[in-house]
């Protein structure tokens, strides 16, 4: 089972996707995609480690997520946004070849028996950004949404802190 969680930044996503894995796991796993990019970044992560108690398991994996066993796990992806820019920094802002290596991994996950809760943000509902760089970005987000939205079996859509059931 794949749910697809989207929405804006502080619009409830993490919280809801938390919810919703302790609702079907009494000891689900939250995949933390993150890096730790400066020091405000990393006071983001112990916040978020803050917010989860002894019954998570917690993984961090940066890029290479197809080769983990889910299989019969509950797991929240937090997050495809973060988990994405890792690509793009590492690939040189290729999006041809980080659509390919997302995928790849995505699939490897999809193909498995275990129930995946997916996050990502949506980047490209407010202004365009202002960079070259910031635009492709945003390109390669959108496409990767419609990727997971697509192979999800429910999604879901936070607007300040409610979901709204999208499939």
């Amino acid at each position: 089972m794949i749910y697809y969680i989207s929405g804006g930044e502080r619009s409830g996503k993490s919280r809801y996707a938390m919810e919703l894995a302790l609702g079907l796991s009494e000891n689900p796993v939250y995949l933390a995609t993150s890096r730790k990019w400066d020091a405000d970044f990393e006071k983001r992560v112990e916040r978020h480690k803050n917010e989860r108690d002894e019954r998570w398991e917690t993984w961090e994996v940066e890029k290479l997520i197809g080769k983990l066993d889910i299989s019969g796990r509950v797991v929240v992806l937090d997050c495809i946004t973060l988990w994405l820019t890792n690509w793009f920094m590492d690939l040189e802002q290729d999006i041809d070849a980080c659509m390919k290596q997302g995928k790849q991994e995505l699939k490897q996950l999809f193909g498995q028996e275990g129930t995946l809760i997916i996050i990502s943000n949506e980047i490209g509902m407010g202004g365009h950004a202002e960079s070259h760089i910031g635009r492709k970005f945003t390109e390669l987000q959108g496409w990767m949404n419609q990727f997971v939205a697509k192979s999800a079996d429910k999604a879901v859509f936070m607007v300040s802190g409610l979901p709204l059931q999208l499939k």
